[in-house]
């Protein structure tokens, strides 16, 4: 069976192409080309559900996610939902203050940890991307994995989703789904 490999976008091509000779190499950042885009957590593919709030809707992942950030002088933005240029979505310590956590709803008075917001608010959305927005993409990387290695291409490259010292990899992500 033939296997997927992440490594970092920053990593020169020559160096991956002479490590992975036979692979196909896809790079899934919001940097890349179409279909492979569409893999970014920020692009906005619309419609994606929001976490614990029912008649609220994202245009993308990283929407939801930005958007939901609770820190200490700013609380959740639920501007960041309606993004559909991939700019302007992320929010930062700097501006914002120190992260406190993650709300779990639109409504909700409860705070997330970081773990915690990890497995409940952004796994669930970007699995929702994966089953429901990425359907013929999914296929061919699948066809793609039927034929050769895969080497995916990410920012992050951490796959560990209890690692929280380091962002989590959505290529990685993609990688478990592609192997069920």
């Amino acid at each position: 069976m033939n296997k997927i490999f992440i490594l970092s976008k920053r990593k020169k091509l020559e160096t991956i192409y002479k490590q992975y000779p036979n692979a196909k190499i896809i790079d899934l950042t919001s940097k890349s080309d179409l279909p492979w885009i569409k893999f970014s957590p920020f692009y906005p593919h619309g419609n994606i559900p929001v976490i614990d709030s029912p008649e609220y809707f994202s245009q993308s992942v990283e929407g939801i996610w930005q958007g939901f950030k609770v820190f200490e002088r700013e609380d959740i933005d639920l501007s960041k939902f309606n993004i559909t240029n991939m700019k302007g979505i992320k929010r930062t310590i700097k501006r914002c203050g120190e992260i406190i956590g993650h709300r779990k709803g639109v409504n909700s008075r409860e705070i997330l940890g970081y773990q915690e917001a990890r497995l409940k608010i952004y796994l669930p959305a970007y699995r929702f991307v994966l089953k429901n927005c990425l359907i013929d993409e999914i296929k061919d990387l699948k066809s793609k994995l039927n034929d050769s290695d895969l080497v995916f291409l990410d920012y992050e490259t951490n796959a560990d989703i209890y690692n929280l010292t380091k962002p989590l990899s959505h290529a990685s992500l993609i990688a478990r789904y592609l192997d069920n």
